[in-house]
């Protein structure tokens, strides 16, 4: 029994071990060189594992309930049973524009212990706010529940990975999060929300480096001439400005799986119509569910070239996807549901902008599903010259939709299919919860519920539960075969 003991504590103390610094590799914010080739690939992946899944449903009723969805992302690492103890594979599975994200691959783990954001300018080790700001690539993980109410906007540096899996982890407050002119961040499986302005202080961006910082705009995630972003299985709502903002130069941009609600401008990509960096923009919007209270801007585009692939937009108070400035979008098997309200059944809109002017543009619809009187106006001269060499895949259906989309947002603890979403003062595992009466301001629409949260989830020691049971069956075994033998 002591050879397994410390078989088992081997596995749990090498899943945290430190792994070989990456080397850094900052490149210029440059597009793509061919975006086509790019939109080809998602949808070639998204193919790929849609026939899987179809092919072991017809080989077994039993595959019903394996863990293959047909969304690529979700099918690259979640059919790991051991996925706790290879985290890093994340970096591998990212599609579309963002798929070079490399995030804190190769970097060593940071364990997030301190909840607490009291100092912008003097982070604590062990806090979040300390992980982001350093130089080497560092992939993030959270050992319990946490709420994470910043003082002031959280500056990230290049090559960082925010890993939320196995733990509820939200982040509210100041801000919120700001990826400004660095490369090479992955963040995943997040709650974001109620993020307000803040600003007019000091504020630490490197160990080496701190300055003073304006007044911030309240977005959820603020990227500012950045590259290779890739943003997943996040839920955002309740910011005071967007919920994800791209601007000035940002490009490489891969957002999916995320759950998005209660807001107004939920998406901006573009920093105004007259900056022509943006015009190189490539962002990629896939698989992500577009939820109740959205206004408009699901996304807003001004310039680059995007594309919004197999989403599910459940009605919009305004538009779904507006633009100016000349965008390239190719909307593709999406389900675009109308509100109930008559005079906003048309998803798209160009905005402040005359027809003889955008009558030009680019906007294509292709395989989507328009549902209750949804009407998509596509423009552009010669379309099908226009696209088709870029574009193979045929119209998905509404149940195909349902299939790529249906664990958008946060998995696991915390999720939608949870019921949980309000913070308590017992278990979060920080050195700053909720007190009587603060709750209101952090309720997560994402669940609707108002049931405090459990321990974390036990999923990630499954893996060595499962190995040590094996373990003790073997020994029996053979200490049963011995004494039959003597």
């Amino acid at each position: 029994m002591l050879t397994i003991s410390c078989i088992v504590l081997t596995l749990i103390l090498s899943s945290f071990s430190p792994l070989g610094s990456a080397m850094l590799n900052r490149t210029l914010l440059t597009p793509h060189p061919n975006p086509e080739e790019v939109v080809q690939e998602v949808q070639r992946r998204v193919n790929a594992s849609v026939s899987r899944r179809q092919t072991l449903q017809v080989l077994s009723q039993e595959d019903q309930s394996t863990c293959l969805t047909g969304n690529p992302i979700d099918d690259c690492w979640k059919c790991d049973p051991d996925w706790p103890n290879n985290r890093q594979r994340l970096a591998d599975c990212a599609i579309g524009f963002g798929q070079y994200a490399m995030g804190g691959k190769n970097g060593e783990y940071y364990i997030v212990t301190d909840s607490s954001d009291d100092d912008a300018v003097n982070p604590r080790p062990g806090t979040l706010r300390y992980a982001v700001i350093q130089p080497q690539p560092l992939w993030i993980v959270f050992p319990t529940n946490m709420l994470i109410k910043l003082s002031q906007e959280l500056i990230f540096n290049s090559y960082k990975t925010l890993d939320g899996r196995g733990a509820n982890v939200h982040i509210s407050g100041g801000g919120c999060i700001t990826l400004q002119y660095i490369s090479n961040v992955i963040i995943h499986n997040i709650h974001i929300h109620h993020c307000v302005q803040s600003g007019n202080t000091n504020v630490r961006s490197s160990p080496t480096h701190f300055g003073y910082r304006t007044k911030s705009d309240g977005d959820g995630i603020s990227i500012f001439g950045s590259k290779d972003i890739w943003i997943d299985h996040c839920s955002l709502s309740h910011c005071k400005d967007g919920l994800i903002d791209a601007v000035m130069g940002s490009t490489g941009i891969t957002i999916s799986n995320n759950f998005f609600s209660h807001h107004n401008e939920v998406m901006l990509l573009g920093h105004s119509d007259d900056y022509s960096p943006d015009s190189g923009m490539q962002v990629t919007i896939a698989f992500n569910h577009f939820g109740e209270k959205l206004v408009q801007r699901m996304p807003r585009c001004r310039r680059g070239y995007i594309h919004v692939v197999n989403n599910d937009f459940t009605q919009w108070e305004m538009y779904a996807i507006g633009g100016s400035g000349n965008p390239t979008i190719n909307s593709q098997g999406n389900r675009y549901t109308a509100p109930s309200n008559r005079n906003a059944k048309e998803v798209t809109k160009r905005v402040d902008t005359a027809e003889d002017d955008w009558r030009g543009w680019n906007w294509r619809s292709e395989g989507d599903i328009l549902v209750n009187g949804a009407f998509f106006v596509a423009s552009g001269a010669e379309l099908e010259v226009k696209y088709e060499k870029a574009y193979s895949v045929e119209p998905k259906s509404a149940v195909l939709i349902d299939l790529l989309t249906m664990h958008s947002g946060v998995l696991g603890v915390g999720g939608r299919n949870n019921n949980l979403g309000m913070w308590s003062t017992g278990s979060n595992g920080g050195k700053e919860g909720l007190g009587s009466g603060e709750g209101d301001d952090y309720l997560d629409d994402y669940s609707g519920s108002s049931i405090s949260l459990p321990p974390p989830s036990p999923y990630a020691l499954l893996p060595i539960l499962t190995a040590l049971i094996y373990l003790l069956s073997f020994q029996y075994i053979i200490e049963a075969a011995l004494t039959s033998m003597l």
